[in-house]
């Protein structure tokens, strides 16, 4: 194999998962309910084919075996997140919930995969939800006492930490647009949410620091989606500035520079929608920035400026200052419905060499969803040839983001095997695994073949 796209040594290759998308055992060793396995029993409707988290992919019980498969295509590196719910049921430290995670911890270093290791992927105990969740500045706290358990339990041998995942998305679904529980529309609970979120990240890095270890990182993972303007028109590119704000912004420059920009306070103050804050937030955000930065990619946004005036009447809402915008001849994921624009990756990267420090970081997502894989079978496997043409091209940019000096230090795709997600349970399939949901049977797929030889080459 001539490999023409060499990128820098000790790359990191792997995947990313979280907790409640593979565990299952939702009901099992202690575990208490979080705020999916809630949701699915009061709303099942609301699920994809009626699956929920319960059994999931079976990662509970088949650890070992699926981390034997990881080491076969390649990895060394993996990202997984763990479940408060189970750690720390009501509180209280559950015995099982460490053996589990020791287990998974100690096979990860033996196969020479290093353990990335995430504290927060949307799942919030269902005891903390009910006192608010985020609203709640009480909840903050908590968290820090389970991320103190955490770097105590498993810090001598984990030296990558995630505060979280996406924060923007419960956000987003739980406060705004109702695709998460609570099931809430109010934007002033949506900016007391992101608030109170980042600062629970920025009170996890200080008590993380008190270790002192310097072989360890904390960091955090944001799904970066670049706001493309339709022109350069200047109502578009405001448009364009202010989605910018809302959904990258907001956690972006908190994380990273540990201050907020100064025209989304500006924004929010206009319209009554500041968040309450105590004294000393502002030097707690400033002193507590990340080490390392993952990054999740997927789709861009693209938007114009508003067609129609907003209803002055209206509840206060992002989209109040901008349209999305189709382009015209966009390459498409038909499966998914969503955009496929590789070099969003590279301008992703651009930016944070450019604007914030060149801050170290990786890709800790990206991947393609598609539904009915099946069709795609030959000779007993899935020939996904799409899967290793999305990949390919988004790691064409990400290697002349190496080339133009952007630190950034590996990929992670979404995800080792299929797993469950969200509300769309196992509508789409990601995995370099295909997992059957009656026998458990884990098949690797083309582009698992293709992977390992990437990471064997470092390239390709």
């Amino acid at each position: 194999m001539t490999v023409e796209y060499k990128f820098p040594a000790n790359f990191w290759w792997g995947s990313a998962t979280s907790a409640t998308q593979i565990e299952g055992a939702a009901e099992k060793d202690g575990k208490a309910k979080n705020i999916w396995d809630y949701w699915y029993e009061t709303e099942p409707n609301r699920f994809f084919d009626q699956v929920g988290p319960a059994r999931t992919s079976d990662f509970y019980q088949r650890y070992k075996e699926d981390i034997q498969l990881m080491k076969q295509i390649g990895h060394n590196s993996f990202r997984l997140s763990i479940s408060w719910s189970r750690l720390m049921p009501n509180g209280q430290m559950n015995e099982q919930a460490v053996e589990f995670y020791n287990g998974v911890i100690n096979e990860l270093i033996d196969n020479d995969i290093e353990p990335f290791v995430n504290l927060f992927h949307f799942d919030m105990p269902l005891a903390y939800q009910q006192f608010g969740g985020w609203e709640n500045r009480e909840v903050v706290d908590s968290y820090q006492s389970y991320a103190e358990m955490c770097f105590k339990l498993f810090g001598d041998r984990v030296k990558k930490w995630f505060t979280f995942n996406e924060p923007i998305v419960p956000v987003e679904g739980g406060y705004l647009y109702d695709f998460h529980y609570p099931n809430i529309v109010d934007a002033q609970k949506a900016v007391q949410v992101a608030y109170h979120t980042m600062i629970a990240n920025a009170k996890v890095i200080k008590a993380f620091r008190k270790l002192n270890d310097p072989h360890s990182q904390i960091g955090i993972i944001l799904n970066l989606t670049p706001s493309y303007p339709r022109s350069s028109n200047p109502t578009d590119l405001r448009a364009s500035k202010i989605a910018d704000l809302f959904f990258n912004r907001s956690f972006l420059d908190p994380a990273v520079l540990g201050e907020y920009p100064d025209e989304l306070i500006a924004i929010l103050k206009e319209h009554g929608q500041l968040p309450q804050t105590k004294q000393g937030d502002k030097e707690l955000l400033k002193n507590n920035t990340v080490d390392i930065l993952g990054i999740n990619y997927y789709q861009p946004r693209r938007v114009k400026a508003k067609e129609y005036l907003p209803n002055p009447y209206a509840p206060f809402m992002p989209d109040m200052f901008f349209d999305l915008y189709e382009m015209p001849g966009r390459k498409m994921n038909p499966h998914r419905g969503w955009e496929i624009y590789e070099k969003g990756i590279y301008d992703i990267l651009m930016n944070l060499k450019e604007n914030y420090g060149n801050i170290s970081s990786f890709i800790s997502e990206n991947g393609m969803g598609v539904q009915n894989e099946e069709r795609f079978i030959k000779e007993g496997q899935i020939q996904d040839e799409y899967r290793i043409e999305f990949i390919r091209e988004h790691l064409k940019w990400v290697h002349r983001a190496v080339q133009e000096k952007c630190n950034v230090k590996g990929y992670h795709l979404w995800t080792f095997m299929d797993n469950w997600s969200w509300m769309n349970a196992y509508k789409n399939r990601y995995g370099f695994y295909s997992v059957d949901l009656n026998t458990m049977e884990r098949k690797p797929k083309k582009s698992a073949e293709w992977f390992k030889e990437v990471s064997l080459n470092n390239g390709f």
